[in-house]
C-alpha cells in the first residue's frame, strides 16, 4: 500500500499499484489536494519514467524554457517537473488531481514494451477507469500532455472508457503511419532514434544503473536490475519492427484511432513549427474525430514551451474547468479555432470558427521551367527539366509580392514525374525569402531553423483515397506499391502538413522539389540532449535509413515534365 505524504501543499501517493487484466501492475505517483473530498482527475500514461525530473533528463530543453518563459517557473518550487506532464503544482491548488502512470515496461512498471499496441492502449483504459471510481475521484477523468502524452490520447479514446470525460492533446500525432512512421512512404528514422535516447534510458530493470528520484529516493527504473540480454527481451526492436511495414497494414492501423470512435470533447494543440511529426495528426483529429465538442488551437515555438506557458495552461484550465467541473466560464462560447497568426517577427492571435479556413482562396502557382519560378499563369509550351534523385533538387521563385500576403492552411502539389529507375522519393519544401534573397525560417517545434510548409511522397505510394482525398489534401492509401516503369511519366500528388505564415510585401514565395531533406545549412552546431543528430533544418525527423532508400533504387534520376496537358502546381491557401 502506498504510503502518503504531505509536502509542498499536496498529498502525495508514491508508487500506487494499478493491476492490468493480464495480471501485470503497474506503478503511478498521485498528486491530491489535502483537503478530503472528490475531485477531477487529470491523468498521463507514458514510457518516461515518472521519477526523472524535466531539469535531469532533459536539461537543455528545461534551461532554453525557463531562460526564455520565466512564467513557467514562476510559482512553482519545480521539483515535480517532468518531460512532458503538467506541473502539479499548478494543478492541484485549482482542486485537480495529477496522476503519472509509467507505462508497461518503463519507469518503475514492469513488462514488455511495444508502443502504441493494442496492448498498451487496453492498458491506458483500465488506468483511466481505476481512477475513476477511486473514493477521491469525482469519476471525471480529464487526459492532458503533449506529444506521447497527447498522441495515445486519440487511441485510448477510440475504446471509449466510460469515466473519460474531456481530453487535451498537446503536439499530438494521430496516425501512425502517415503522422510517424512513413511521409508520403518513405520512413522516418526519428523512432528508432528516439527509442535509444529516451526510452531505453528509462527502461524498467535498469535498476541501480538508472537514475535515482531526488523527491523520494525511490530507483526511477525498478528495483530490479537486469541483465542487458533480459532488458533486449523485454522490448521491441522498435525501429527494425517498423521497417519491416511500409505499408499502412494492420500493425499500423493497430496503432492509430478510429476517427468514428472518438467521441469525447478535446482540444487539440497543434505546432506551426512541428512538421515532420505532430501538426498533421492534431488538425486532421480536429476535422476527422466525431466528437460534437471540439476545438483546434494552433501557436509557435518550441515544441515543449506553451505547454507550460501560463498562455497555454490558462487555456487548458478554462477547458478543463468546463468539461470536469462544470464551469460556466464562457468556454461553450469559445471559438472552435484559435490561431497564433505566425508573422516574420511576432505571432497574433486571431478568433476563427473551422479548418481551413472558409474564406481560403486556393490559388495555384505554376511551375515555369524556363525562368525556373512560379506564375500565376499555366505555361504554354512544353519543357523538362531534370536533378538527381537523391540531390537538392530544383527550386522555383515567385516574383516579389506586391502586397502582404497570408498562406494558413493545408498545401498540396501536383506534378508530372519520370525516374531513370522504378522508384522516387520527393521531398517538397514551401519556403519564403526576402527581398534579397535570404531564406526567412523559424525556430520550430524543435529545430531552430525550421521552414514553412513540407511534404513528401514516394512515387511508387501515388495512389490515393478518393473518399478522403481533397483537392488541397491528397490522401494516400499506402496499401500497395505502384514501381514506375522507368523514363515513363506519371502524375502525383503531394500532401504537405498544415502551416501558415504571413508573407510580407516585397518577399518570394518559393518551392523547392528535392530527392533528400531539407537542409538550412550544412552544420550548425546546434544539438540538443535528448536527439542524437545536429539540428541542420528538418529536426530529428530524418529519412536516411539506406535499407529502406537503396540508391540501387533511389538514386537514379528525376525528371519534372512541364507542358499544357501536364500543369504542375503548388496549391497554396491565401488568406483574404
Amino acid at each position: 500500500m502506498a504510503k502518503t505524504v504531505i509536502q509542498d501543499g499536496m498529498a502525495i501517493d508514491w508508487d500506487v499499484e494499478i493491476p492490468m487484466d493480464d495480471g501485470i501492475v503497474l506503478k503511478a505517483d498521485i498528486f491530491r489536494p489535502i483537503k478530503a473530498g472528490q475531485y477531477p482527475v487529470l491523468l498521463t500514461y507514458g514510457p518516461y519514467a515518472k521519477g526523472l525530473a524535466f531539469q535531469d533528463g532533459y536539461p537543455s530543453a528545461w534551461a532554453e524554457m525557463i531562460a526564455a518563459h520565466p512564467d513557467v517557473p514562476y510559482g512553482s518550487s519545480n521539483k515535480y517537473q517532468n518531460w512532458e506532464v503538467v506541473d502539479p503544482e499548478k494543478w492541484v491548488p485549482h482542486d485537480y488531481i495529477c496522476i503519472r502512470v509509467d507505462s508497461r515496461g518503463a519507469g518503475r512498471s514492469p513488462g514488455f514494451i511495444d508502443h502504441y499496441s493494442p496492448r498498451e492502449t487496453k492498458d491506458y483504459y483500465n488506468c483511466i477507469e481505476w481512477a475513476g471510481v477511486q473514493p477521491w475521484s469525482s469519476g471525471k477523468v480529464g487526459l492532458n500532455g503533449i506529444s506521447y502524452y497527447g498522441s495515445n490520447q486519440w487511441h485510448v479514446a477510440s475504446l471509449k472508457p466510460p469515466h473519460l470525460t474531456a481530453m487535451c492533446i498537446w503536439e499530438g500525432f494521430a496516425d501512425f503511419y502517415r503522422d510517424g512512421a512513413y511521409h508520403g512512404g518513405i520512413m522516418c528514422t526519428f523512432f528508432a532514434n528516439w527509442y535509444d535516447m529516451q526510452v531505453k534510458t528509462v527502461q524498467y530493470g535498469r535498476g541501480v544503473r538508472g537514475p535515482t528520484s531526488k523527491l523520494n529516493g525511490m530507483l526511477v527504473c525498478g528495483d530490479e536490475s537486469l541483465s542487458d540480454d533480459e532488458l533486449a527481451k523485454n522490448l521491441l526492436s522498435f525501429g527494425d519492427e517498423i521497417l519491416a511495414h511500409p505499408l499502412d497494414d494492420q500493425w499500423h492501423k493497430d496503432r492509430s484511432p478510429v476517427w468514428e470512435n472518438v467521441e469525447v470533447p478535446f482540444l487539440s494543440a497543434s505546432n506551426w513549427g512541428g512538421q515532420g511529426l505532430h501538426p498533421r495528426g492534431n488538425c486532421e483529429g480536429f476535422v476527422r474525430a466525431a466528437s460534437k465538442d471540439k476545438w483546434l488551437e494552433i501557436h509557435g515555438l518550441e515544441h515543449w514551451t506553451h505547454f507550460y506557458t501560463d498562455y497555454g495552461r490558462d487555456l487548458q484550465l478554462r477547458f478543463f474547468d468546463h468539461f470536469l467541473k462544470g464551469a460556466k466560464n464562457g468556454w461553450d462560447q469559445q471559438p472552435r479555432v484559435k490561431l497564433n497568426v505566425r508573422h516574420t517577427d511576432r505571432f497574433v492571435e486571431r478568433d476563427e470558427h473551422e479548418w481551413p479556413l472558409a474564406r481560403t482562396q486556393w490559388t495555384k502557382f505554376h511551375l515555369d521551367p524556363h525562368r525556373q519560378t512560379l506564375s500565376l499563369e499555366p505555361p504554354k509550351d512544353h519543357k523538362a527539366v531534370s536533378f538527381d534523385a537523391m540531390g537538392d533538387g530544383l527550386t522555383f521563385l515567385s516574383e516579389p509580392l506586391d502586397k502582404e500576403t497570408e498562406i494558413t492552411g493545408p498545401v498540396a502539389a501536383k506534378l508530372t514525374i519520370s525516374s531513370s529507375t522504378e522508384d522516387a522519393d520527393l521531398f517538397l519544401v514551401v519556403r519564403v525569402f526576402t527581398p534579397d534573397m535570404r531564406e526567412v525560417t523559424f525556430p520550430g517545434a524543435i529545430d531552430p531553423h525550421t521552414p514553412i510548409f513540407q511534404g513528401w511522397l514516394r512515387a511508387s505510394h501515388r495512389k490515393l483515397d478518393p473518399a478522403l482525398t481533397q483537392p488541397y489534401r491528397p490522401y494516400h492509401t499506402h496499401d500497395e506499391k505502384q514501381p514506375l516503369v522507368p523514363g515513363a511519366p506519371v502524375d502525383v500528388e503531394v500532401e504537405f502538413w498544415p502551416s501558415g505564415i504571413v508573407v510580407p510585401a516585397g518577399h518570394r514565395v518559393a518551392l523547392s522539389i528535392r530527392g533528400r531533406d531539407y537542409i538550412w545549412q550544412e552544420s550548425t552546431g546546434r544539438k540538443l540532449s535528448n536527439f542524437k543528430n545536429e539540428l541542420l533544418g528538418c529536426g530529428p525527423f530524418l529519412h536516411d535509413d539506406p535499407r529502406d532508400r537503396p540508391l540501387s533504387i533511389f538514386g537514379g534520376t528525376t525528371t519534372i515534365h512541364i507542358d499544357p496537358q501536364h500543369d504542375n502546381y503548388v496549391l497554396l491557401p491565401i488568406i483574404g
